[in-house]
């Protein structure tokens, strides 16, 4: 099946599995290094009435020859003019990691315009945007970053072992880590959405103390919620996952699938 790019083409959203009735859209922000073909499975997975659409940003992927964005200014605004298109249907968001970080600030940039746009916000394996990380990212050199990424675990660290996919990836991994070392956090009104955290119970990057701070961040309502695993505790769970985010978003977890 064809990778889409509608109503709006954009060189920023990709549409892995249509679903021509949805009722709802939920954009996939991914983590530091990776790309939109993360969320293809969830994708896949989604009921008729909600279509996913996964976020691409440069440097990676179909976008390899284009340098990562290291600003985070221009990333929210590259982000949030792609996405503004597409909100003619209810929008959740659901950010993995760095993608969390991106996921929240993309919806505070938008509520001025679209203040009910956003019906939910997932926020994955990532702690609360108040809580200062950037002391664990000044990487000195590729070895760090290498180690970093180990102790993440996931797919990707087994991939970069392969001296040769390493040396495409890690130009992508250090500029997303600048990306996260280069923006601070400013204070502002919640969200008025509900605020969903989810982590693996074996992730220390993110725990259960880190996962309630995000209750700050919303006026209508915040829970965490738990799956086995750890930091990439989703990889392997795509039905499992779309089934939780299906029902937290009111709709029909137990729908029929498109194959």
């Amino acid at each position: 099946m064809p990778v889409l790019k509608t109503p709006t083409a954009s060189a920023w959203l990709r549409v892995f599995a249509p679903r021509p009735a949805a009722r709802t859209r939920l954009f996939c922000f991914p983590h530091a290094g990776g790309g939109a073909s993360a969320f293809r499975e969830l994708a896949e997975a989604a009921p008729p009435e909600l279509e996913v659409v996964a976020v691409q940003y440069p440097g990676r992927q179909d976008r390899f020859d284009e340098p990562p964005v290291t600003d985070m200014a221009v990333m929210l605004r590259e982000l949030a003019r792609a996405i503004e298109p597409w909100l003619d249907l209810p929008a959740a968001f659901f950010g993995h990691s760095m993608g969390a970080t991106l996921a929240f600030e993309t919806a505070r940039l938008l509520r001025p315009r679209h203040p009910a746009a956003v019906v939910r916000l997932f926020a994955s394996a990532r702690k609360a945007p108040h809580i200062d990380t950037r002391d664990r990212l000044p990487l000195p050199d590729d070895e760090a970053v290498l180690a970093y990424v180990r102790r993440l675990g996931g797919a990707g660290a087994g991939l970069l072992e392969i001296p040769e996919l390493r040396e495409l990836t890690l130009p992508t991994l250090r500029g997303d880590f600048q990306l996260l070392t280069g923006h601070r956090y400013a204070p502002g009104a919640p969200l008025t959405c509900p605020l969903t955290v989810v982590t693996g119970t074996d992730d220390s990057s993110c725990t259960p103390q880190d996962a309630a701070a995000w209750a700050r961040h919303t006026v209508a309502g915040h829970e965490v919620h738990t799956f086995p695993g750890g930091h990439f505790y989703l990889e392997g769970r795509a039905g499992e996952l779309m089934d939780f985010l299906t029902g937290r978003l009111g709709l029909d977890p137990a729908g029929d699938r498109h194959a």
